[in-house]
């Protein structure tokens, strides 16, 4: 009996060990997520039914999942940068700190959530989030564009350059900036919603998509259906991210979440 205890200690020691090794620097500030309910909601131009490129409406139903509840910043991304010797976005002398990451294109993004073994958000994730669960919203915290300035940064607040996060107000869900500030790179890029099956091949295929609008467009952009798709080597000043994950996906990363019906992993 004492010999089976010896080897069930060995066992978990090197478990344990293993995912010790396995996590990476581990110092590195690990950005906030929100919990978000999953369900489903018709996505598209819902409200003003006159942007082609997010017509038809189309059901979409999505399980439980984890969303960056900020925008991740400059000082978040410049840890993981020097850990991994990648060079240091450009800040044009703006400062950096809790600034909304800029200047990070598509791959260094989704390097950088994979860091916590986190993904890009989907673009339907992205969406129900934007729109607090799915709800009937033209952008990410109110419907009237006369209180936009509350939750948004746009064109509207003379301001040239990414600012810090979570200056406005959250939405329903707690999240900030889904509107407005900077753009956030979607994983993978939905061509039409009138092909649905007709997926972008991401091998092959360098065009991605963002969401949000920034500071430097009006309120048109920073609609919750609005898409835009650009290249995924692009840099720009107006161009930054935040993570997501599922609960399915964490639960399944553990080694016996699932197996031994351990409580839900959290990120």
């Amino acid at each position: 009996m004492i010999k089976y205890e010896h080897i069930a200690v060995l066992v978990a020691l090197t478990f344990f060990s293993g995912c010790a090794m396995l996590q990476k620097n581990p110092s590195i500030l690990k950005p906030e997520m929100v919990f978000v309910e999953g369900g489903t909601f018709l996505m598209g131009d819902l409200i003003d039914s006159t942007n082609t490129d997010a017509l038809p409406l189309h059901e979409v139903t999505l399980n439980d999942f984890y969303i960056g509840k900020y925008e991740v910043t400059f000082q978040q991304y410049d840890e993981f940068a020097v850990s991994q010797g990648k060079k240091l976005p450009r800040n044009d002398d703006y400062g950096r700190g809790s600034r909304a990451a800029v200047y990070v294109n598509w791959h260094d993004a989704k390097a950088f959530c994979e860091h916590f073994g986190w993904r890009l958000p989907t673009e339907n994730e992205w969406e129900y989030a934007a729109r607090e669960g799915g709800q009937k919203r033209l952008f990410s915290g109110t419907n009237s564009e006369d209180s936009l300035s509350a939750y948004a940064i746009t064109n509207e607040g003379n301001i040239s350059f990414a600012y810090q996060t979570g200056t406005k107000r959250p939405n329903a869900l707690g999240i900030h900036d889904m509107s407005g500030n900077v753009y956030e790179w979607i994983g993978a890029y939905y061509q039409f919603y009138e092909n649905p099956d007709d997926w972008h091949d991401l091998k092959n295929s360098s065009v991605r998509i963002i969401r949000g609008g920034s500071f430097r467009d009006g309120p048109l952009m920073a609609k919750v259906y609005w898409r835009v798709g650009v290249l995924a080597d692009i840099q720009d000043y107006d161009i930054g991210f935040r993570c997501a994950i599922s609960q399915e996906e964490l639960n399944k990363s553990g080694v016996f979440n699932g197996l031994l019906r351990f409580r839900n992993k959290q990120p």
